[in-house]
């Protein structure tokens, strides 16, 4: 029960930061000022479903593509969690985050309901560094055997509902960006990302710890 628990929480806090859809709020409702607020639900909507299908498969299916490549978790691990740390340090000292920056064709044009996917789910919410998250927190599994098999079903459950948290995040911050931006203000938005931008950076030095000690224990 414990590793479920650590389950859902290293998803949502790993995935929590790098989406970030406090941050994403207020270009999301920039971008949807002309869509009607009927539209603006559906979009949010389809948007987190969005969101949470691709860290979906993300998350089970991506190592396997590099296995399949013939590279090891423990170097899957080492490689998502530099690139999770830089992520983190580069959102920790910039307000710049290159994850969620649209295009300026996109912002150039009203968005409508055929726009869910590009460009306000990807890659204004789940974006390169998001993906490369979700790989890297998939690496991590329970050994083998019975005991293996049942605790990887319950950590596998685990992460589903820490991907259907982080949906449920991104359809509130969305959907009711414009509330959300009123009420924290430019200063509390910022301290929001800066606060999750150092979580991450813890998250991806430990991530980056265990593929090391996987390595050194193999060799």
């Amino acid at each position: 029960m414990n590793d479920a628990i650590n389950s859902f929480l290293l998803v949502y806090a790993g995935l929590f930061p790098i989406v970030n859809p406090v941050g994403g709020a207020p270009i999301f409702l920039g971008l949807t000022r002309q869509t009607s607020p009927a539209d603006r639900a559906v979009l949010a909507r389809r948007v987190a479903v969005n969101g949470f299908l691709l860290l979906l498969g993300s998350l089970f299916v991506g190592s396997h593509v590099l296995e399949f490549f013939g590279i090891t978790l423990p170097i899957v691990r080492i490689a998502g969690g530099l690139v999770v740390s830089t992520f983190g340090w580069r959102l920790l000292h910039s307000g710049d985050d290159p994850d969620q920056a649209p295009s300026a064709e996109a912002v150039a044009k009203p968005m409508t309901l055929h726009d869910a996917f590009y460009p306000l789910t990807m890659p204004l919410t789940v974006g390169p560094g998001s993906i490369a998250v979700a790989i890297t927190l998939g690496s991590r599994r329970p050994g083998s055997g019975p005991e293996g098999i049942a605790d990887l079903v319950l950590v596998g459950a685990a992460a589903v509902l820490g991907l259907a948290a982080i949906a449920v995040t991104i359809y509130v911050c969305y959907r009711y960006a414009e509330r959300i931006m009123a009420f924290l203000g430019a200063t509390g938005t910022n301290v929001l990302v800066r606060l999750s931008a150092f979580i991450l950076l813890c998250i991806g030095i430990g991530i980056v710890w265990s593929g090391y000690s996987a390595l050194v224990t193999s060799s």
